[in-house]
This record gives C-alpha cells, sequence and structure tokens, in this order.
C-alpha cells in the first residue's frame, strides 16, 4: 500500500533478522510531512537498526519502506540528512574540507559546500577551527562537526540517531533550536532517543520500541491519555518509606521531602490520602498526568516496581510486590551497538553511504 499524501516516511510491516535474533519485528509508522518525530526505546531496542534500514544502509527481510514519497531509496540520499550513533570521520582531513566533502557527496557545488560549511562552523563554535584537523578536536567538537556535515546541504528529511549524545548544554540547546528551526521551514525531522525529556518537548508524536516490536505510536497528548498511571506529587514530612509497601503504590521516587508516588488505575487518590495523612505531615498533594519517562518506564518493565535515584536514574527494577534490591549500578541493557546481532559492523565514514 503506498503512503499517504504529506508523509514524509512510511514503513511497513518491515522485519529485519539476524541469524536467529529479531532486531525489528513487524513494524509500521508513518511520519508527517512537516514533524518531528522521536524514535524512542531501551538500549537495544532496534531504533538503529530501523534507522539504517530507512537510509537503505541495510535492507529489511520483509515489509516496504517508502522515503519522501518513492520506494526506491537510492534516488532520494541527497534529499536525506543522516547522522549516525556511532561517530566516522576522516581524521586527517582539514575539518571545513571534510564538512564541504560531504555536501559535495549530496550535490552541492565545492563552493556552495563551502561557504555554508563555514558559516556553521561559525554558529556553532567552530569557526576557530576551521582549518585544523579532525584528529585535534576533542570529542565534543567532533560530534559538533559531524552534525554540520549532516545539515551542511540543508536536507528534507534529517534523521538523527542520539543526536545529544556527549554534547554540552549550551550546544544541545543548538542543536534542539536546529531541530524547531527545521520543523518551521516544513522540513521532517526524525531522531532517536533514550532521553524522554528530549523527546517531550521537541517532538510532534513518537514511536517507541521494545525487544524489535512497537509499542506505542502517537502523538505525545494521545499517549498520555491512552498510557501510564497516575502520578501524585506530595511534599512531607516524616518517615516515608512505608509507601513502597502500599499494595496499590506502583513505584515512588524521592526528591527531599518531596515525593512523586504512581498508583493503581483503579485506586482512588483519596484512599492513598487517607492511608498516609495520619503517618505523615502533608503541606502539598497534587495529582497529575504521566510524563513521557514515566510511560515509557511502564512500557519497558510493565507490573514491575521501579526504584528511581534522586536525579531521575533507573536504579533497579523488581516484580510487583517485592522490594527492589539496593545498588548503585544502573539497571541497564546493552546498548544498539552491542546487542548480539542486531546489526552489522559501521562503515566509516557513515555519511559517504
Amino acid at each position: 500500500m503506498p503512503a499517504a499524501q504529506g508523509t514524509a516516511l512510511y514503513l511497513e510491516n518491515i522485519t529485519k533478522t539476524f541469524g536467529t535474533h529479531v532486531a525489528v519485528d513487524d513494524v509500521s509508522v508513518r511520519v508527517p510531512t512537516g514533524s518531528v518525530y522521536g524514535f524512542i526505546g531501551p538500549n537495544g531496542a532496534g531504533k538503529t537498526t530501523t534507522l539504517r534500514m530507512v537510509i537503505d544502509i541495510i535492507r529489511p527481510d520483509h515489509g516496504a519502506i517508502e522515503v519522501l514519497g518513492t520506494r526506491n531509496l537510492p534516488e532520494i540520499r541527497s534529499r536525506i540528512g543522516y547522522l549516525p550513533e556511532e561517530r566516522g570521520m576522516y581524521k586527517k582531513m582539514r575539518t571545513l574540507e571534510f564538512v564541504s566533502y560531504i555536501g559535495s557527496l549530496k550535490g552541492m557545488s565545492p563552493r556552495a559546500a563551502r561557504e555554508r560549511g563555514s558559516a556553521l562552523m561559525e554558529r556553532y563554535g567552530l569557526g576557530r577551527w576551521q582549518t585544523a584537523t579532525v584528529d585535534a578536536l576533542s570529542k565534543g567538537m567532533q560530534q559538533k562537526l559531524q552534525f554540520i556535515s549532516t545539515i551542511v546541504h540543508d536536507p528534507e528529511l534529517l534523521i538523527l540517531d542520539e543526536p545529544f549524545s556527549g554534547l554540552d548544554p549550551v550546544n544541545v540547546e543548538a542543536i534542539k533550536e536546529t531541530i524547531l528551526q527545521s520543523r518551521r521551514d516544513g522540513r521532517t525531522v526524525i531522531f532517536s532517543t533514550h532521553m524522554m525529556e528530549h523527546a517531550e518537548r521537541l517532538c510532534d508524536a513518537l514511536f517507541m520500541i521494545h525487544e524489535g516490536r512497537k509499542v506505542l505510536d502517537g502523538t505525545i497528548q494521545e499517549i498520555k491519555s491512552a498510557h501510564g498511571d497516575r502520578a501524585i506529587h506530595l511534599t512531607c514530612y516524616g518517615a516515608s518509606e512505608f509507601i513502597r509497601q502500599l499494595p496499590y503504590v506502583i513505584r515512588m521516587r524521592e526528591y527531599g521531602n518531596d515525593l512523586e508516588v504512581f498508583i493503581s488505575e483503579e485506586t482512588p487518590p483519596q484512599a492513598f490520602l487517607r492511608d498516609i495523612v495520619d503517618r505523615l505531615k502533608i503541606s502539598r498533594f497534587d495529582v497529575t498526568e504521566p510524563s513521557l519517562y514515566d510511560i515509557f518506564l511502564e512500557q519497558v518493565a510493565p507490573a514491575r516496581r521501579h526504584q528511581i535515584a534522586a536525579d531521575g536514574t533507573l536504579i533497579s527494577t523488581s516484580p510487583a510486590g517485592q522490594d527492589a534490591p539496593q545498588s548503585a549500578t544502573p539497571a541497564t541493557q546493552p546498548d544498539d551497538e552491542s546487542a548480539a546481532g542486531d546489526r552489522p559492523p559501521p562503515s566509516t565514514p557513515t555519511q559517504g553511504d
């Protein structure tokens, strides 16, 4: 079935396996033109494999992919900007030469590529490094340089795989502004992340993949309306650890005297308040909608209690009804790079694919 008009990307029942490992399992997604669409999921979920199929680095075993109105993907590569998760550049090239070279691969004239590259390097704080070799830059500066080479040809479709990884706050904000400006200009941006605050603040809609299968797809508001437990924010004084043991409490986060408590759908907030009011001094009690971060946790590990550090890091999970073990080691899965069979080794530089 062809994609509808106004669709920048259409994935139709795509599947990709590596040996016995199913990296992407019967996934269908439609990304509207001019939107910012987030591809989210835990590390190793299949995000990068999906994006590599979109840009034709690897092919799906089953299903169809339509990008910018065509299924002949090689013919529209110059209209796409792709920032891979693994950064690959020619280390001994001078920085502006590298950006200009990538622009020429995308169909720009050498002069236009050089002028546009120079302007972007000035904008992102690399102006005085234009004659330096790539390997003279710090890791963060190299990441900025590769982002510049991704957008130098002003692509219609921008695909960014973990674009904020390793960047300082100033440059995170600069890339966020580039994403939002691209949307204002009518371009389409797809980016993958496991940082929910970036997805929630930037995306019009998102697609979530877990263990190779689609588990969420829609606008932020649609997803929040259909999923997630109510969050109760309270400020209290006293020994509050007993709250974790209440049978209807799904999880709790502590920020000093401020608590964020999630209760089961069938439990009225008033019942929770009755159970704690005689044991704690309460100065604030608010019921709010769940954040995307909360929905993410419930989709990744349903019916489990999550132990969350003060900075929001997932420390551990345990089945509901059991105490989560105390641990300082974050509970993470292997990333897409290390997931067995998830994808083949990258080429260098990836931009030239």
